[in-house]
């Protein structure tokens, strides 16, 4: 009786070992679950104090680019004679307006080169038409103008203006400065009208753009069509705003 006893005893000692171990061991893994779910609901909580605002700035800047489009069209019952006509215009533009041509100050590229059918109303081609361009762009508006004024076979298409890529940087930055600011001191008020001492930068995004005075072009080109031979385009440059805007979200503190 005495080992039946014994021999009862010892599994009942062990289960109470096992059992004891087993609950240390999930005390022990419920532990770091606890912890990493409850950083896991912070962190998919909502955040507070958290607000959305914009600045901007405008910059005028004086434009120093010129181009002018000088163009001609030609139509025919023969393809080919309306592409000849076509190309003796332009190479005779293109020899007068490379005597002048400084890089930089006056560029000189060729633009669109079309022939097209010429369609009658019974739907046949009765003919067709071309028209060539060449364009003079640069930052020596008066050499630019006088030898647009000097192209005989060529006519007036149109007159633009508009930004080097060093004056647009250059505007841009000043822009970006001032928005910058005024996107600080406008977290700063909001915060202070809050009653909170202050803020702190979330997310943000800065897009600038630029904008040219179109409708005064237009009557540039209108009034140049004027001219008489030989006479330099009268173009006069305006202005471009530079426009840069900033935008994101603050934390308040």
């Amino acid at each position: 009786m005495h080992r039946a006893v014994t021999l009862t005893h010892r599994p009942i000692q062990s289960l109470k070992l096992v059992a004891t171990a087993l609950a240390w061991g999930v005390v022990g893994a419920w532990g770091p679950w606890a912890a990493d779910s409850a950083r896991a609901q912070a962190l998919s909580a909502p955040p507070q104090n958290v607000v959305q605002l914009s600045a901007s700035s405008t910059v005028d800047v004086q434009q120093d680019v010129l181009s002018i489009s000088l163009t001609t069209t030609r139509d025919g019952s023969d393809a080919n004679a309306v592409q000849i006509q076509l190309k003796t215009a332009l190479d005779a533009a293109l020899t007068e307006a490379k005597k002048a041509a400084l890089p930089g100050q006056l560029d000189v590229r060729t633009g669109n080169f079309g022939l097209y059918p010429r369609y009658g109303k019974d739907g046949k081609v009765n003919g067709w038409q071309g028209s060539v361009e060449l364009v003079l762009e640069g930052r020596d508006f008066a050499r630019i103008t006088g030898t647009a004024g000097k192209v005989s076979t060529l006519t007036l298409g149109s007159v633009n203006f508009g930004l080097s890529r060093e004056q647009r940087a250059k505007a841009e930055a000043e822009a970006q400065a001032q928005a910058i600011e005024r996107f600080r001191a406008k977290a700063a008020d909001i915060a202070k009208g809050f009653g909170l001492s202050g803020y702190t930068l979330r997310e943000v995004t800065v897009g600038a753009n630029d904008q040219t005075y179109a409708p005064r072009l237009r009557m540039m080109a209108k009034s140049a069509a004027l001219v008489e031979a030989d006479a330099a385009v009268p173009a006069e440059a305006g202005k471009s705003q530079v426009q840069v805007t900033v935008s994101g979200s603050v934390q308040l503190k």
